[in-house]
């Protein structure tokens, strides 16, 4: 019997291969360097690390931003994230640069680019478009009115 040369190495990609998946189809980490930028001494893009973000947004682990790199451990991150990446740089100190070059970028421009990308990716339907993000809830008990002056109109 002959021993293998290379040990095997064993990693989780749990359903977050299957988020990863969708986020490369849609182009986000390319969406998000080209709205941000990325600086060539940069061992991880901010797309990259918007990606990490996600992908530890639904890990179902709610952490503080010094444990990032901990959720990567045992997790396939290269090939969740990108090649050669490591739990080890998606470090506090990575994750607060890239905040702070989102905020910089505009994070409603950043975002409304990466949702229209997104929508035209997919082939959503756009027939009325609305950037406001807020949302109207309306309750309570009315009379009845009879007449149309007297009812209560809400248009969105």
């Amino acid at each position: 019997m002959k021993k293998p040369s290379e040990a095997i190495n064993i990693v989780n990609l749990d359903h977050l291969g299957i988020v990863a998946g969708i986020i490369d189809e849609m182009e986000l980490v390319e969406e998000v360097n080209k709205k941000v930028g990325i600086k060539i001494k940069e061992t991880l893009s901010p797309g990259q690390v918007m990606k990490a973000m996600i992908l530890n947004g639904l890990g179902f682990l709610s952490a503080p931003i010094y444990l990032f790199d901990a959720f990567f451990v045992g997790k396939a991150t290269e090939h969740l994230i990108g090649e050669g990446v490591t739990p080890e740089q998606l470090n506090d100190d990575r994750i607060g640069r890239a905040l702070d070059k989102y905020y910089r970028a505009g994070t409603t421009k950043l975002f409304t680019a990466i949702a229209l990308k997104a929508a035209l990716k997919f082939q959503v339907s756009m027939k009325s478009v609305h950037l406001d993000s807020s949302s109207i809830s309306v309750e309570g008990a009315y009379k009845n009115c009879q007449e149309k002056s007297q009812m209560i109109k809400v248009s969105l």
